[in-house]
Protein backbone atom coordinates (compact mmCIF):
# COMPACT_ATOMS: atom_id res chain seq x y z
CA UNK A 1 0.00 0.00 0.00
CA UNK A 2 1.57 3.52 -0.81
CA UNK A 3 2.42 5.53 2.08
CA UNK A 4 0.26 9.09 2.12
CA UNK A 5 0.72 11.43 5.09
CA UNK A 6 -0.40 15.15 5.32
CA UNK A 7 0.91 18.19 6.66
CA UNK A 8 -2.33 20.35 7.73
CA UNK A 9 -1.67 23.78 8.81
CA UNK A 10 -4.03 26.40 9.91
CA UNK A 11 -3.72 29.21 7.66
CA UNK A 12 -4.40 31.86 10.98
CA UNK A 13 -0.26 32.90 10.57
CA UNK A 14 2.92 32.05 9.11
CA UNK A 15 4.11 29.33 9.57
CA UNK A 16 6.61 28.90 12.81
CA UNK A 17 9.66 26.84 13.37
CA UNK A 18 7.43 23.57 15.24
CA UNK A 19 4.99 23.57 11.65
CA UNK A 20 8.48 23.23 9.87
CA UNK A 21 9.82 20.61 11.28
CA UNK A 22 5.95 18.67 11.12
CA UNK A 23 6.15 19.06 7.52
CA UNK A 24 9.33 18.46 7.20
CA UNK A 25 9.04 14.98 8.77
CA UNK A 26 6.44 14.19 7.31
CA UNK A 27 7.84 14.89 3.63
CA UNK A 28 10.60 12.94 4.72
CA UNK A 29 8.66 9.85 5.61
CA UNK A 30 6.48 9.59 2.26
CA UNK A 31 9.97 10.08 0.58
CA UNK A 32 11.68 7.57 1.95
CA UNK A 33 8.81 5.31 1.61
CA UNK A 34 8.62 6.57 -1.95
CA UNK A 35 4.87 7.83 -1.09
CA UNK A 36 2.78 10.92 -1.33
CA UNK A 37 3.32 14.10 1.04
CA UNK A 38 0.11 16.31 0.75
CA UNK A 39 -0.98 19.63 1.83
CA UNK A 40 -4.58 20.24 3.61
CA UNK A 41 -5.32 23.53 4.27
CA UNK A 42 -7.38 23.61 7.57
CA UNK A 43 -9.28 26.53 7.15
CA UNK A 44 -12.70 26.04 8.72
CA UNK A 45 -12.53 28.72 10.69
CA UNK A 46 -13.45 31.26 8.21
CA UNK A 47 -13.29 34.20 11.02
CA UNK A 48 -9.05 34.01 11.84
CA UNK A 49 -8.19 32.14 8.06
CA UNK A 50 -6.55 34.58 6.03
CA UNK A 51 -5.75 33.69 1.74
CA UNK A 52 -2.45 35.58 2.46
CA UNK A 53 -1.18 32.83 4.89
CA UNK A 54 -2.33 30.25 2.66
CA UNK A 55 -0.12 31.67 -0.36
CA UNK A 56 2.70 32.29 2.77
CA UNK A 57 2.46 28.03 3.64
CA UNK A 58 3.11 27.37 -0.25
CA UNK A 59 5.35 29.51 -1.02
CA UNK A 60 7.39 28.65 3.08
CA UNK A 61 7.14 25.39 1.75
CA UNK A 62 8.73 26.10 -1.64
CA UNK A 63 11.68 28.01 -0.30
CA UNK A 64 12.46 24.77 1.75
CA UNK A 65 12.47 22.46 -1.19
CA UNK A 66 9.09 19.99 -0.11
CA UNK A 67 6.38 21.18 -2.57
CA UNK A 68 3.37 19.18 -1.78
CA UNK A 69 2.10 16.03 -4.24
CA UNK A 70 -1.39 17.55 -4.05
CA UNK A 71 -3.57 19.91 -1.68
CA UNK A 72 -7.14 19.96 -0.54
CA UNK A 73 -8.90 22.93 1.35
CA UNK A 74 -11.21 22.05 4.20
CA UNK A 75 -13.31 25.04 3.35
CA UNK A 76 -13.94 23.52 -0.14
CA UNK A 77 -15.25 20.27 1.50
CA UNK A 78 -17.92 20.82 3.78
CA UNK A 79 -20.44 18.81 2.19
CA UNK A 80 -18.16 15.82 2.94
CA UNK A 81 -18.52 17.15 6.97
CA UNK A 82 -22.35 17.18 6.69
CA UNK A 83 -22.55 13.38 5.41
CA UNK A 84 -20.35 11.84 8.25
CA UNK A 85 -21.95 13.94 10.32
CA UNK A 86 -25.56 12.94 9.45
CA UNK A 87 -24.06 8.92 9.73
CA UNK A 88 -22.70 9.55 12.96
CA UNK A 89 -26.26 11.44 14.06
CA UNK A 90 -28.46 8.56 12.83
CA UNK A 91 -25.65 6.03 14.76
CA UNK A 92 -26.47 7.94 17.72
CA UNK A 93 -22.84 8.79 17.85
CA UNK A 94 -22.99 12.76 18.30
CA UNK A 95 -25.54 14.21 20.61
CA UNK A 96 -26.80 18.02 21.09
CA UNK A 97 -25.74 20.18 23.66
CA UNK A 98 -27.46 23.48 25.79
CA UNK A 99 -24.92 24.46 28.11
CA UNK A 100 -23.65 27.91 27.70
CA UNK A 101 -19.70 28.62 28.04
CA UNK A 102 -20.23 29.96 31.52
CA UNK A 103 -22.22 26.57 32.57
CA UNK A 104 -19.47 24.60 31.28
CA UNK A 105 -16.49 26.38 33.14
CA UNK A 106 -18.74 26.67 36.58
CA UNK A 107 -18.72 22.63 36.09
CA UNK A 108 -14.89 22.37 35.52
CA UNK A 109 -14.47 24.30 38.28
CA UNK A 110 -16.98 22.52 40.82
CA UNK A 111 -15.25 19.21 39.33
CA UNK A 112 -12.01 20.16 39.73
CA UNK A 113 -12.76 21.36 43.50
CA UNK A 114 -13.58 18.02 44.46
CA UNK A 115 -10.14 16.55 43.01
CA UNK A 116 -11.84 15.10 39.79
CA UNK A 117 -10.72 15.04 36.06
CA UNK A 118 -12.55 17.78 34.37
CA UNK A 119 -14.53 15.33 32.16
CA UNK A 120 -17.97 16.50 30.68
CA UNK A 121 -20.61 15.07 32.95
CA UNK A 122 -22.91 14.23 29.63
CA UNK A 123 -25.67 15.94 31.37
CA UNK A 124 -27.23 16.58 27.95
CA UNK A 125 -27.87 13.19 27.10
CA UNK A 126 -30.54 13.13 30.46
CA UNK A 127 -32.32 15.78 28.05
CA UNK A 128 -35.74 14.95 26.89
CA UNK A 129 -37.20 15.62 23.27
CA UNK A 130 -39.72 18.22 25.48
CA UNK A 131 -36.57 19.98 27.38
CA UNK A 132 -34.38 19.96 24.20
CA UNK A 133 -37.47 21.78 22.24
CA UNK A 134 -37.79 23.84 24.92
CA UNK A 135 -34.38 24.96 25.06
CA UNK A 136 -34.11 26.12 21.60
CA UNK A 137 -37.73 27.63 21.67
CA UNK A 138 -35.78 29.88 23.76
CA UNK A 139 -33.29 30.68 21.10
CA UNK A 140 -30.41 28.04 22.12
CA UNK A 141 -28.76 26.22 19.57
CA UNK A 142 -27.13 23.60 20.04
CA UNK A 143 -23.19 22.61 19.76
CA UNK A 144 -22.76 18.96 19.25
CA UNK A 145 -20.78 16.91 20.55
CA UNK A 146 -19.49 12.98 19.37
CA UNK A 147 -20.42 10.36 21.95
CA UNK A 148 -17.56 7.73 22.56
CA UNK A 149 -17.87 4.70 23.70
CA UNK A 150 -16.56 3.47 26.88
CA UNK A 151 -16.61 -0.15 26.39
CA UNK A 152 -13.37 -0.58 25.25
CA UNK A 153 -10.05 0.49 25.99
CA UNK A 154 -8.81 2.46 22.96
CA UNK A 155 -5.03 1.34 22.09
CA UNK A 156 -2.88 2.27 19.30
CA UNK A 157 0.68 0.73 18.52
CA UNK A 158 2.73 4.91 18.15
CA UNK A 159 5.62 4.65 15.67
CA UNK A 160 7.27 6.71 17.84
CA UNK A 161 6.13 6.08 21.88
CA UNK A 162 5.40 2.84 21.74
CA UNK A 163 1.96 0.91 23.34
CA UNK A 164 -0.73 3.38 23.61
CA UNK A 165 -3.83 2.88 25.92
CA UNK A 166 -6.64 5.40 26.84
CA UNK A 167 -9.65 4.92 28.98
CA UNK A 168 -12.70 6.35 27.22
CA UNK A 169 -14.14 6.89 30.04
CA UNK A 170 -11.62 9.48 31.64
CA UNK A 171 -11.60 11.67 28.29
CA UNK A 172 -14.37 14.28 27.69
CA UNK A 173 -17.00 13.66 24.86
CA UNK A 174 -15.45 16.40 22.52
CA UNK A 175 -17.44 19.10 20.83
CA UNK A 176 -17.31 18.35 16.86
CA UNK A 177 -19.47 21.32 15.93
CA UNK A 178 -20.29 24.80 17.44
CA UNK A 179 -23.67 26.61 17.77
CA UNK A 180 -23.49 28.24 14.71
CA UNK A 181 -22.68 25.13 12.51
CA UNK A 182 -19.19 26.09 12.03
CA UNK A 183 -16.61 22.45 12.49
CA UNK A 184 -14.08 22.40 15.16
CA UNK A 185 -10.47 20.18 14.63
CA UNK A 186 -11.35 16.29 15.26
CA UNK A 187 -14.18 15.46 12.87
CA UNK A 188 -13.08 17.46 9.91
CA UNK A 189 -9.88 16.41 10.38
CA UNK A 190 -10.46 12.35 10.66
CA UNK A 191 -13.22 12.47 7.59
CA UNK A 192 -10.33 14.30 5.38
CA UNK A 193 -8.06 11.22 6.60
CA UNK A 194 -10.76 8.99 5.33
CA UNK A 195 -11.39 10.65 1.93
CA UNK A 196 -7.63 10.77 1.50
CA UNK A 197 -6.50 8.07 1.59
CA UNK A 198 -4.07 9.10 4.58
CA UNK A 199 -2.17 5.85 5.79
CA UNK A 200 0.36 7.60 8.19
CA UNK A 201 -0.35 10.84 10.74
CA UNK A 202 2.96 12.12 12.02
CA UNK A 203 2.33 15.31 14.57
CA UNK A 204 3.02 16.23 17.85
CA UNK A 205 2.85 14.80 20.88
CA UNK A 206 -0.11 17.16 22.31
CA UNK A 207 -2.53 15.48 19.63
CA UNK A 208 -1.79 12.35 21.42
CA UNK A 209 -5.22 12.63 23.44
CA UNK A 210 -6.98 14.29 20.43
CA UNK A 211 -5.49 10.88 18.42
CA UNK A 212 -7.11 8.34 21.04
CA UNK A 213 -10.98 10.22 20.18
CA UNK A 214 -10.39 10.26 16.54
CA UNK A 215 -9.26 6.69 16.71
CA UNK A 216 -13.37 5.83 17.55
CA UNK A 217 -14.18 8.69 15.03
CA UNK A 218 -12.59 6.37 12.37
CA UNK A 219 -14.07 2.95 13.79
CA UNK A 220 -17.59 4.99 13.30
CA UNK A 221 -17.31 5.99 10.12
CA UNK A 222 -16.70 2.42 9.27
CA UNK A 223 -12.92 3.02 8.29
CA UNK A 224 -9.56 1.67 9.43
CA UNK A 225 -7.64 4.21 11.23
CA UNK A 226 -3.91 5.02 9.99
CA UNK A 227 -0.98 4.53 11.70
CA UNK A 228 0.18 6.88 14.03
CA UNK A 229 3.35 8.56 15.69
CA UNK A 230 3.83 11.79 17.84
CA UNK A 231 6.84 13.36 17.55
CA UNK A 232 8.20 15.81 21.36
CA UNK A 233 7.68 18.88 21.07
CA UNK A 234 10.26 21.33 20.19
CA UNK A 235 11.93 23.45 23.09
CA UNK A 236 14.04 26.89 23.10
CA UNK A 237 17.63 26.05 24.20
CA UNK A 238 16.61 27.18 27.98
CA UNK A 239 14.67 23.51 28.00
CA UNK A 240 11.17 24.81 28.14
CA UNK A 241 8.65 25.87 25.44
CA UNK A 242 9.33 29.50 24.47
CA UNK A 243 6.68 31.78 23.03
CA UNK A 244 9.88 32.77 20.99
CA UNK A 245 9.42 29.20 19.26
CA UNK A 246 6.28 30.67 17.28
CA UNK A 247 7.77 33.81 16.22
CA UNK A 248 10.20 31.82 13.97
CA UNK A 249 9.53 31.57 10.95
CA UNK A 250 10.77 31.12 7.45
CA UNK A 251 10.57 34.76 6.95
CA UNK A 252 12.33 35.43 9.77
CA UNK A 253 15.25 32.77 8.72
CA UNK A 254 15.85 34.29 5.08
CA UNK A 255 15.77 37.47 6.60
CA UNK A 256 18.88 36.38 8.89
CA UNK A 257 20.36 34.85 5.75
CA UNK A 258 19.75 31.32 6.47
CA UNK A 259 19.76 28.73 3.91
CA UNK A 260 16.92 26.15 3.54
CA UNK A 261 19.36 23.37 3.50
CA UNK A 262 21.10 24.59 6.72
CA UNK A 263 17.28 24.74 8.40
CA UNK A 264 15.99 21.32 7.19
CA UNK A 265 19.64 19.34 7.82
CA UNK A 266 19.07 20.84 11.89
CA UNK A 267 15.03 20.39 11.84
CA UNK A 268 15.40 16.64 10.16
CA UNK A 269 17.70 15.25 12.45
CA UNK A 270 16.41 17.40 15.92
CA UNK A 271 15.57 15.38 18.45
CA UNK A 272 16.71 11.65 16.94
CA UNK A 273 19.87 9.65 17.96
CA UNK A 274 21.22 10.66 14.74
CA UNK A 275 24.05 13.42 14.87
CA UNK A 276 23.13 17.44 13.04
CA UNK A 277 25.35 17.70 10.54
CA UNK A 278 25.63 20.39 7.58
CA UNK A 279 23.83 17.34 5.11
CA UNK A 280 22.67 19.70 2.29
CA UNK A 281 22.08 16.10 0.27
CA UNK A 282 18.31 15.71 0.64
CA UNK A 283 18.76 12.01 -0.47
CA UNK A 284 21.14 11.48 2.35
CA UNK A 285 18.31 12.98 4.69
CA UNK A 286 15.74 10.96 3.23
CA UNK A 287 17.58 7.73 3.51
CA UNK A 288 18.94 7.73 7.03
CA UNK A 289 15.06 9.22 8.35
CA UNK A 290 14.15 6.37 10.50
CA UNK A 291 11.30 6.95 13.25
CA UNK A 292 12.69 4.47 15.49
CA UNK A 293 15.76 6.87 16.36
CA UNK A 294 12.97 9.75 17.92
CA UNK A 295 13.45 10.37 21.47
CA UNK A 296 10.63 10.82 23.78
CA UNK A 297 12.35 14.00 25.30
CA UNK A 298 11.50 17.43 24.23
CA UNK A 299 13.63 18.65 20.86
CA UNK A 300 15.63 21.23 21.58
CA UNK A 301 16.32 24.37 18.70
CA UNK A 302 19.42 26.39 19.42
CA UNK A 303 19.87 29.20 17.28
CA UNK A 304 23.50 28.82 17.55
CA UNK A 305 23.87 25.98 16.43
CA UNK A 306 21.96 26.60 13.13
CA UNK A 307 24.32 29.44 12.62
CA UNK A 308 27.35 27.08 12.69
CA UNK A 309 25.01 24.64 10.00
CA UNK A 310 24.52 27.79 8.28
CA UNK A 311 27.92 28.41 8.02
CA UNK A 312 29.07 25.54 6.81
CA UNK A 313 26.16 24.83 4.27
CA UNK A 314 27.25 27.98 3.11
CA UNK A 315 30.85 27.22 2.61
CA UNK A 316 29.96 23.83 0.21
CA UNK A 317 27.57 25.90 -1.79
CA UNK A 318 28.81 25.85 -5.27
CA UNK A 319 28.88 29.32 -7.68
CA UNK A 320 25.60 27.87 -9.84
CA UNK A 321 23.78 27.81 -6.28
CA UNK A 322 24.22 31.77 -5.61
CA UNK A 323 24.88 33.22 -8.60
CA UNK A 324 21.82 34.81 -9.20
CA UNK A 325 22.38 36.34 -5.60
CA UNK A 326 26.02 37.71 -6.12
CA UNK A 327 26.76 41.41 -6.94
CA UNK A 328 27.24 42.36 -10.52
CA UNK A 329 30.46 41.12 -11.84
CA UNK A 330 31.24 38.26 -9.45
CA UNK A 331 32.03 35.21 -11.25
CA UNK A 332 33.11 32.12 -10.01
CA UNK A 333 36.58 32.68 -9.20
CA UNK A 334 35.88 35.68 -6.96
CA UNK A 335 32.76 33.52 -5.24
CA UNK A 336 35.36 30.46 -4.44
CA UNK A 337 38.11 33.06 -3.02
CA UNK A 338 35.58 34.72 -0.95
CA UNK A 339 33.11 32.02 0.20
CA UNK A 340 35.31 30.57 2.73
CA UNK A 341 35.12 33.78 4.91
CA UNK A 342 31.18 34.17 5.15
CA UNK A 343 28.69 33.07 7.40
CA UNK A 344 25.88 33.86 4.65
CA UNK A 345 26.03 34.78 1.26
CA UNK A 346 24.76 38.40 1.71
CA UNK A 347 28.15 39.02 3.37
CA UNK A 348 29.98 38.51 0.10
CA UNK A 349 28.46 41.75 -0.62
CA UNK A 350 31.57 43.75 1.68
CA UNK A 351 34.01 41.60 0.52
CA UNK A 352 32.89 42.23 -3.15
CA UNK A 353 33.42 45.66 -2.96
CA UNK A 354 36.62 45.37 -1.07
CA UNK A 355 37.68 44.11 -4.33
CA UNK A 356 36.39 46.76 -6.69
CA UNK A 357 37.17 49.16 -4.06
CA UNK A 358 37.91 51.98 -3.17
CA UNK A 359 39.66 51.12 -0.02
CA UNK A 360 41.98 52.96 2.36
CA UNK A 361 44.69 51.81 3.99
CA UNK A 362 44.44 52.06 7.95
CA UNK A 363 47.50 51.11 10.89
CA UNK A 364 50.74 51.69 8.85
CA UNK A 365 54.10 53.21 10.15
CA UNK A 366 56.39 55.14 8.11
CA UNK A 367 58.63 51.99 7.30
CA UNK A 368 55.16 50.25 6.48
CA UNK A 369 54.63 52.96 3.67
CA UNK A 370 58.00 52.37 1.99
CA UNK A 371 57.65 49.03 1.88
CA UNK A 372 54.67 49.31 -0.51
CA UNK A 373 56.75 51.67 -2.11
CA UNK A 374 58.78 49.05 -2.87
CA UNK A 375 55.82 46.35 -3.26
CA UNK A 376 54.51 48.68 -6.19
CA UNK A 377 58.03 48.81 -7.68
CA UNK A 378 57.97 45.11 -7.51
CA UNK A 379 54.98 44.13 -8.53
CA UNK A 380 55.65 45.67 -12.06
CA UNK A 381 57.19 43.28 -12.33
CA UNK A 382 55.70 40.30 -10.65
CA UNK A 383 51.65 41.20 -11.76
CA UNK A 384 49.25 39.83 -9.87
CA UNK A 385 50.79 37.10 -8.63
CA UNK A 386 51.02 36.56 -4.66
CA UNK A 387 53.87 34.12 -4.49
CA UNK A 388 56.00 35.73 -6.94
CA UNK A 389 55.58 39.40 -4.97
CA UNK A 390 55.91 38.39 -1.88
CA UNK A 391 58.94 36.14 -2.60
CA UNK A 392 60.85 38.81 -4.13
CA UNK A 393 59.92 41.30 -1.55
CA UNK A 394 61.19 38.56 1.12
CA UNK A 395 64.38 38.44 -0.53
CA UNK A 396 65.16 42.49 -0.46
CA UNK A 397 64.30 42.99 2.72
CA UNK A 398 64.54 40.32 4.82
CA UNK A 399 61.19 40.16 6.52
CA UNK A 400 58.97 37.28 7.05
CA UNK A 401 55.54 36.20 8.57
CA UNK A 402 53.52 38.85 9.90
CA UNK A 403 55.72 41.82 8.70
CA UNK A 404 55.73 40.48 5.22
CA UNK A 405 52.41 39.84 4.68
CA UNK A 406 50.18 42.39 6.73
CA UNK A 407 51.52 45.59 5.37
CA UNK A 408 50.88 44.54 1.75
CA UNK A 409 47.43 43.36 2.86
CA UNK A 410 46.15 46.36 4.78
CA UNK A 411 47.32 48.38 1.98
CA UNK A 412 45.66 45.92 -1.03
CA UNK A 413 42.59 45.56 0.70
CA UNK A 414 42.29 47.73 4.17
CA UNK A 415 41.39 44.98 6.21
CA UNK A 416 43.65 43.08 8.55
CA UNK A 417 42.20 39.88 7.59
CA UNK A 418 40.32 37.91 4.95
CA UNK A 419 40.59 36.16 1.78
CA UNK A 420 43.64 33.93 0.68
CA UNK A 421 45.53 36.57 -1.12
CA UNK A 422 46.79 34.32 -3.62
CA UNK A 423 43.00 34.26 -4.50
CA UNK A 424 42.12 38.10 -3.75
CA UNK A 425 45.24 40.08 -5.76
CA UNK A 426 44.16 38.69 -9.34
CA UNK A 427 40.30 39.72 -8.63
CA UNK A 428 41.55 43.17 -7.64
CA UNK A 429 44.04 43.02 -10.70
CA UNK A 430 47.45 44.40 -11.27
CA UNK A 431 46.68 47.93 -12.24
CA UNK A 432 44.10 48.42 -9.30
CA UNK A 433 46.60 46.72 -7.02
CA UNK A 434 49.66 49.24 -8.11
CA UNK A 435 47.09 52.32 -7.12
CA UNK A 436 46.80 50.81 -3.88
CA UNK A 437 49.80 50.55 -2.95
CA UNK A 438 51.12 53.77 -4.33
CA UNK A 439 48.49 55.65 -2.44
CA UNK A 440 49.06 53.61 0.80
CA UNK A 441 52.79 54.63 0.12
CA UNK A 442 51.80 58.53 -0.23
Amino acid sequence: MTTINRFAPSPTGRLHVGNIRTALHNWLLARKAGGRFLLRIDDTDAERSREEYVEAIREDLAWLGMVPDGEERQSARLAIYEEAFDKLKAAGRVYPCYETAQELDLKRKIQLGRGLPPIYDRAALALSDGHRAAKEAEGFAPHWRFKLDHDEPIRWEDAIRGSQKFDAAQLSDPVIRRADGSWLYMLPSAVDDIAMGVTDVLRGEDHVSNTAVQIQMFTALGAAPPSFAHEALLVGREGKLSKRLGALGCDAFRAQGVEPEALVALLARLGTSQPVEPVADRDVLVGGFDLSTFGRAPARFDDEELHRLNTAIVHSLAYADVAARLPDGMDEAAWLAIRPNIEKVSDVADWWSIVTGPVAARGLEAEDKAYCAMAAEVMAETGDDWKALTTALKERTGRKGKALFLPLRLALTGMDHGPDMASLLPLIGTEQALKRLKGAAA
